[in-house]
């Protein structure tokens, strides 16, 4: 294809069917269930598209597969090259394992260790995994520039029209299951790969369906892009929805995004927190960050979604079990249920038990007490986590703590403070 064709080629509907034709047999159907408990909770019919239940655990098997297929003899040649935080990964290694062909693996050193050890799992002795960077961004320009040095061929995890066709396929199987007519879809937004299959296959099957994509607070580059009507490098992203953690949207999901997209949800990191262990206690379902996006979005949708047929895709389950404490801490902050104060106790006998017995509330719990005994001779200085049971017993306790005069911090308001205590 010459440079021109390139420019002016876009996504249509038969491309992804295309797609759908070639990977019905190599990636798992997954189900679309009725979720009665969000219908209930929301006054609506909630489906979810199980894509934490795929091969690799995540909607990423399908771009990945679909791209390197159609370049089977080329990338058998010369091998492949993909950067990513870990589903994109996974898809690759998958791929390669299964048609033979080698492959690099760029990711970013902050990759949780399930993520990695999975990929080396898939992609077994025809994958290499090289950690470089802190970002997706930073590790995508290593394999880029290790790309164009060794000749190999570059699999973006989102931003080309192969990979995003692929990803479109989750959207042909929801619209040949459903039963009834699709009010919202509900996808996560990362790079915009999925979001920007799902919609380009759904608004021409279905015009009146509202495509919703949903974005971490923390890394917004695809709002950003339809706000400024350009694509928009963020200057520094949160990296905890590692999923969705990308700093610059790409090109071609940025076109499809404001062709078909109807809005973007920006959720805060403590709400996906809160969603995950939802969805975990309530449903029996392990979603990473990136995949509760979606059902954490229903709350901010939900006067629009009422008496309407929803789905949400969970795009993926890959979810660190060590990162559940961190994962519990964030949603009780979130849920203002948790608070870390500098408490400057008077050095003298006893005032640690004034504190338990005068200040504290009958069901507050200290989660958190580090003490530096004489620091000087009038204070001592410590950090104190405190759990709540009720977010009202907030005002108490801060009450309490002015009427006895006690010297404190709270460190939840400095941001400074927080990263470098917490």
């Amino acid at each position: 294809m010459n440079t021109t064709e390139e420019k002016t080629k876009t996504l249509n509907l038969e491309d992804i069917l295309i797609s759908y034709q070639f990977l019905k047999d190599v990636v798992a159907h997954t189900p679309l269930q009725k979720n009665d408990r969000l219908s209930e909770q929301y006054d609506c019919q909630v489906y979810v598209k199980r894509e934490d239940l795929q091969h690799v655990r995540s909607f990423k098997l399908r771009g990945a597969y679909y791209k390197i297929k159609t370049i089977e003899l080329e990338a058998r040649e010369k091998g492949v090259v993909c950067a990513s935080a870990g589903n994109h990964a996974q898809g690759v290694a998958y791929a390669c394992a299964h048609l033979g062909i080698l492959g690099t693996i760029f990711m970013p050193q902050t990759t949780p260790k399930q993520k990695i050890n999975q990929v080396k799992m898939f992609g077994r002795d025809f994958i290499e995994v090289v950690l470089t960077g802190d970002t997706f961004d930073e590790s995508s320009a290593e394999a880029n520039a290790y790309a164009e040095e060794e000749d190999r061929i570059f699999i973006h995890p989102f931003d080309d029209l192969d990979i995003i066709a692929g990803q479109g396929t989750v959207a042909v199987e929801i619209m040949n299951e459903i039963h009834e007519p699709v009010d919202f879809v509900f996808g996560s937004i990362g790079g915009g790969g999925l979001m920007a299959g799902l919609s380009t296959y759904v608004k021409n099957v279905s015009p009146h369906t509202k495509m919703i994509g949903v974005e971490p607070n923390g890394a917004l580059c695809m709002k950003t892009a339809l706000e400024n009507n350009s694509v928009t490098a963020l200057p520094s992203i949160d990296k905890f929805v590692d999923g969705a953690a990308v700093q610059c949207a790409g090109q071609k999901t940025f076109e499809l995004s404001k062709k078909y997209i109807d809005d973007i949800v920006a959720v805060p990191e403590g709400k996906v927190c809160t969603t995950i262990l939802d969805l975990y206690n309530q449903h029996a379902i392990i979603a990473e960050p990136a995949g509760a996006l979606p059902i954490a979005a229903l709350d901010f949708y939900k006067d629009q979604i009422k008496g309407k047929t929803v789905v949400c895709v969970i795009s993926g389950g890959n979810n660190d079990i060590s990162r559940m404490q961190e994962i519990k801490e964030k949603s009780l902050m979130y849920e203002g249920l948790l608070y870390y104060f500098i408490v400057n106790f008077p050095q003298r006998a006893g005032a640690l038990r004034e504190f338990l017995d005068e200040v504290l509330g009958p069901d507050d719990d200290i989660i958190t007490f580090e003490y530096t005994k004489k620091n000087n001779r009038e204070r001592g200085p410590s950090l104190v986590g405190i759990e709540l049971k009720r977010r009202e017993d907030y005002a108490g306790l801060i009450e309490r703590m002015e009427e006895r005069n006690i010297s404190y911090t709270e460190v939840n308001k400095d941001s400074m403070l927080f990263h470098l205590l917490i």
